[in-house]
Order: structure tokens, then C-alpha cells, then sequence
């Protein structure tokens, strides 16, 4: 009830829960988004994403609502997965008046080909979709799974294959491992990179910068996930947002800080958390985006002090 709440007290979601038609006067849908390209695709990404995972588990009127607002605000890429609980049966209904006119990008879990391939077919048929603009293995975690995806029978073999047959039109991953992302643009030509980019991880922990640099050398469109996150929940800490496993940064003022910081470097789009809150806080700082200063991230480093990053670099 807490999220639900925010969407429909607050400006910056002004949302009825029901079928009624959103407010034509809210700034933030004439405002528009900024865009940037994907890498060497050519395609233009609003700079926020919509991570799908924030439509788990609500109704679908709640669902509707949310989509044609975030559309209607500038929004064109939209982000989910098959381990996103329900959201995937959520979106594609939401989705459908705008499937034409947005970039859509779904990831599997799966390593192995015929896995992959089932729940490929899967999330296009539960989304109501013949294709996906951006598929990408999901995670990768160590570089035993890499090598995994790339034997044979492995999932690269899918997601190739998918490719020439017109279910995908560019091949991407996401990481949360420095060597795993490393390995991975080693091995395949991908489009694009999903990896967090996060003030924290990449100034305490030394996560990011090295995945960056391969990745801007090979032109590819680099996303970024869990801008404004904080650090790791303590054992037995209860998680302050469903969908959100770490802890964000919760002030207003210091979490549109770190939007901006991940946002200033040279990425295409960057996913908040998976919360209606933090997404609706990105769609704001999109709208008059400005690079952050260097007294700004000064501010961000003192924030990090006590901190440690959700995500760190072994040798950090």
C-alpha cells in the first residue's frame, strides 16, 4: 500500500488506480525525455528506463496506468524478464497499444540452448509480442558461466539462432561480475551491456570502470542498472521496497544525485530501482537533466563513507 499510495498523493505519479484517463496537464508528460543511441544500433533510448519489475505482483488496471503514463512522459524502453514474478503477464497487456513504438528488451536465467529457446518462445508469447528489439543473458555471475553459454549447446546457440529467425533483433547481456562482463565482450560481438553503473560501487569498489572503458572501446550501447543504490541489506534487515534486494539511497536530494552521477557518464539509459517511487524520480531528473558537478559527486563520495557498495571489485 505504500507504493500504491505514493503513485496516486504525490505529483510525480498523479495516478488513479482504475481505468480512469491520465492528466493531460501533468508536466511530465509535455516535457518529454531526453534520448541517447544504443551504441552502434542506431536506435534512440529515452535516457530512463521502465523496469518492468515494478509492475510484480499489482493489478493490472495499476499496470495500464503506469505504462501509458510513462509512454505518454517521453518513456520508449521498456525492461523485464521471466524472473520478474508476474510483471511479464503484467506488462504485456499494458504494453500493447504501444508495442510498435518502443524498444522492448527481455533476458534469460537459462545456460543451456533448449532452456533458453523454451523460455525465449515463453516470454514472447506471455507478452504478446513476435519479437524482442534486445534479448540478453541475464546475469552473469562468474566466468564459469560464461564459459557455459558459449559450449556447445549452450544458450548462445539460442539466442544466434532466435536472432536469424527475426525473434530478436540485437543480442546483449548483463553482469554482475567485472570478469564474468569482461569474458563475455571477449567472446561475441553483443549490441549492448546492461552492468551497474553506481557512484558507490565505482568509487569504493573500484565495479565498473574497467567493464566501461571495454565496453565504450566497442561502441557498444552500455545501460546501466542500480544508479541509486546504497549499499548491502544487513542480515536479517527487512527490504524497504518489494522488488528491491539492496538498499536505495532514500533522500530525495542525494538519490536524483546519483541518477545524475550514473547518467553523466557516456551510457544510453540507465533503470532505477524497482519501485514506482525511484522511477517516477528518474523520469523527473531526465526531464531537466543536468551533468552533475564536481562538488556534486564530492557529496556522493562523503555518502559512500561507512557504506560499503553493494558490488565491489575482488582485487578493490
Amino acid at each position: 500500500m505504500k507504493r500504491r499510495k505514493f503513485i496516486q498523493d504525490t505529483a510525480l505519479g498523479g495516478l488513479a488506480l482504475g481505468l480512469t484517463s491520465f492528466d493531460k496537464a501533468d508536466p511530465l508528460l509535455q516535457s518529454g525525455i531526453p534520448k541517447r543511441t544504443l551504441g552502434k544500433t542506431g536506435e534512440k533510448l529515452s535516457i530512463i528506463g521502465f523496469g518492468g519489475i515494478m509492475l510484480n505482483d499489482n493489478p493490472q488496471e495499476y499496470a495500464n496506468e503506469m505504462v501509458a503514463k510513462a509512454f505518454n512522459a517521453g518513456i520508449n524502453y521498456f525492461d523485464i524478464a521471466p524472473s520478474y514474478g508476474n510483471a511479464q503477464s503484467k506488462l504485456g497487456p499494458a504494453l500493447k497499444p504501444y508495442r510498435n513504438k518502443c524498444f522492448l528488451a527481455c533476458k534469460t536465467l537459462e545456460r543451456d540452448a533448449s532452456r533458453a529457446e523454451k523460455q525465449l518462445n515463453e516470454s514472447l508469447s506471455v507478452l504478446g509480442t513476435d519479437h524482442f528489439d534486445l534479448y540478453q543473458l541475464h546475469a552473469l555471475s562468474s566466468v564459469d558461466e560464461v564459459e557455459k553459454v558459449f559450449e556447445s549447446g549452450g544458450a548462445m546457440e539460442t539466442l544466434v539462432k532466435a536472432r536469424q529467425q527475426g525473434k530478436i533483433k540485437y543480442l546483449g547481456f548483463s553482469a554482475h561480475s567485472v570478469d564474468a562482463a569482461l569474458l563475455a565482450m571477449q567472446k561475441f560481438d553483443f549490441n549492448t551491456i546492461l552492468f551497474p553503473i553506481n557512484f558507490n560501487c565505482w568509487e569504493q569498489g573500484d565495479f565498473g570502470p574497467q567493464v566501461f572503458e571495454m565496453a565504450h572501446s566497442k561502441d557498444m550501447g552500455i545501460l546501466a542498472l542500480k544508479a541509486m543504490a546504497l549499499t548491502l541489506l544487513k542480515e536479517g534487515e527487512a527490504k524497504p521496497y518489494k522488488n528491491v534486494w539492496y538498499r536505495p539511497v532514500q533522500d530525495d536530494e542525494m538519490s536524483k544525485l546519483a541518477l545524475r552521477y550514473t547518467l553523466s557518464k557516456e551510457i544510453t539509459a540507465a533503470i532505477p530501482p524497482g519501485d514506482a517511487e525511484f522511477f517516477w524520480k528518474g523520469v523527473e531528473v531526465a526531464r531537466d537533466f543536468k551533468p552533475i558537478t564536481l562538488a556534486e559527486s564530492e557529496r556522493l563520495k562523503n555518502l559512500s563513507s561507512g557504506n560499503p557498495p553493494i558490488f565491489k571489485h575482488p582485487m578493490a
